[in-house]
């Protein structure tokens, strides 16, 4: 589940074209449909899919070539079969195959974060950007995502962003909308622990330079 949670992540960090979205979210669908059917496991299907999205990052031909319209779709189904299939379910190579076949493979990118985002609107996952001064441990981060969970209604997916210029200061986002102080004073102990880290870290940054 925690490959999951990070396939959330990084659906969140999308910028989305919105013609090719709603492409890749049909593409989406259908493939988490067909898993469905197949009684496989959700989460290998996801994965599974993120396995090739991590080869077409590593090996840039590879993408380029899939991505190409100067190569058939035929030419490309013959070489995912040729590199790939022992990595592969076969009702993952079938979904390529028919990905190949209408000339989409070069959304592959797209299909694979719209299927992370559908998922997560089924399972209430929610990604949310926070925004401190200084790094949240994970203790701190257990607190801040338990508090935030009753206020969203759903789990949050915390991305941790550091900028000091918010410092003894909190911002929490998720999608469009940047929540006030109304939600920050909810999260008012967990700002104060993060206010007190940053005095403490002043202190010690004054220590040390008076030391030198």
């Amino acid at each position: 589940m925690e490959n999951v949670a990070q396939d959330a992540q990084f659906a969140a960090e999308y910028n989305a074209d919105v013609d090719v979205d709603k492409i890749a979210e049909v593409y989406a669908k259908a493939y988490l449909n067909a898993v469905k059917t197949d009684n496989s496991s959700i989460d290998d299907a996801v994965e599974e899919f993120a396995l090739l999205v991590n080869i077409l990052k590593s090996h840039e031909k590879f993408a380029e070539v899939l991505a190409s319209a100067m190569v058939s779709s035929e030419e490309k189904i013959i070489l995912l079969e040729r590199v790939i299939p022992k990595y592969f379910s076969k009702l993952f190579m079938n979904f390529l195959r028919v990905v190949a076949r209408r000339n989409r493979l070069e959304i592959l990118v797209p299909i694979y974060r719209q299927t992370c985002i559908i998922l997560d609107e089924q399972h209430e996952r929610i990604p949310v950007v926070i925004t401190t001064a200084t790094e949240i441990d994970s203790e701190l981060l257990k607190t801040l995502s338990s508090k935030l969970a009753g206020i969203i209604g759903g789990e949050p997916i915390i991305r941790s962003v550091v900028d000091p210029a918010t410092i003894g200061g909190l911002i929490v986002r998720v999608g469009d909308t940047v929540y006030d102080a109304s939600l920050l004073t909810q999260l008012n102990s967990v700002r104060k622990q993060l206010i007190e880290r940053s005095v403490q870290e002043i202190q010690s940054h004054r220590e040390n330079f008076q030391n030198d």
